[in-house]
């Protein structure tokens, strides 16, 4: 049963990719028709709008739908700082259009080279160079711009995948300096079963399963709170609501 599980898992990796491909050609079409030569606030939002239509037919495809629950957490007129768990490479893929409006997500600036895919990573992105101070100094100001021109801005606390086996990994102070820097309430958010999709402990493996993301009512800093205590009381609201909802 282990050794069939094994071979259905790589049969589903390969359909993920060449479809992933497949759609990324077609995606590449209204990407530069409306969205790639426009300017910011619009072109990312366009570029939004394209990814729901896209993840909405690629996700079920492969046999990993998502249900979204919380958006009306999101009030309308106002721009969010949405902090997420991190469990997979799938997670970036899926919070990017299921957050409302247009957002952008903190990345890593090497995948940006990638041909064609580097196109639309780099639009919907923040790139940072972890291995530069300079470039952590940037980003954080270019956070700051996603946030002034009416965009949501996406980030991992965690900073990488979590493979401890803990529900969460400690939250670094970015996401909540953030907050207390521009006013801006953070929105927790939940993302589930990604971790049985990617497996990070197995290459080249997908396995078909249902995927949530959950939007949690917005969190503000209160008077007199540090940033470490902002981000124990953010932490500590998301690991409960984890820990009671996980399946």
């Amino acid at each position: 049963m282990k050794i069939l599980k094994e071979i259905i898992g790589r049969i589903c990796a390969a359909w993920a990719a060449l479809f992933f491909v497949i759609t990324l050609i077609i995606v590449l079409v209204p990407f530069l028709l409306f969205s790639y030569f426009l300017s910011d606030p619009k072109k990312t939002r366009r570029f939004a709008a394209i990814s729901r239509v896209w993840m909405g037919i690629y996700l079920p495809l492969i046999g990993c739908p998502l249900i979204v629950r919380g958006r009306k957490n999101f009030a309308p007129g106002e721009t969010y700082i949405v902090v997420s768990n991190h469990n997979s490479f799938m997670d970036v893929p899926i919070s990017y259009p299921a957050i409302p409006n247009g957002n952008k997500t903190i990345a890593k600036i090497e995948m940006a080279k990638i041909p064609l895919f580097g196109m639309i990573y780099t639009t919907g992105s923040v790139l940072v160079d972890r291995k530069s101070e300079a470039s952590r100094k940037e980003s954080y100001l270019q956070m700051r711009r996603v946030l002034e021109m009416g965009l949501n801005m996406c980030l991992y606390p965690e900073g990488t995948r979590n493979l401890t086996g803990q529900p969460l990994k400690s939250f670094h102070d970015g996401a909540f300096r953030l907050s207390i820097d521009t006013g801006k309430a953070i929105i927790p958010s939940l993302i589930f079963n990604t971790r049985k999709v990617l497996p990070a402990s197995k290459p080249f493996f997908l396995m078909p399963h249902k995927m949530e993301m959950h939007f949690l009512p917005p969190v503000t800093v209160q008077p007199g709170e540090t940033t470490q205590m902002f981000k124990e009381r953010v932490f500590a609201i998301m690991y409960e609501y984890y820990t009671k909802n996980a399946k």
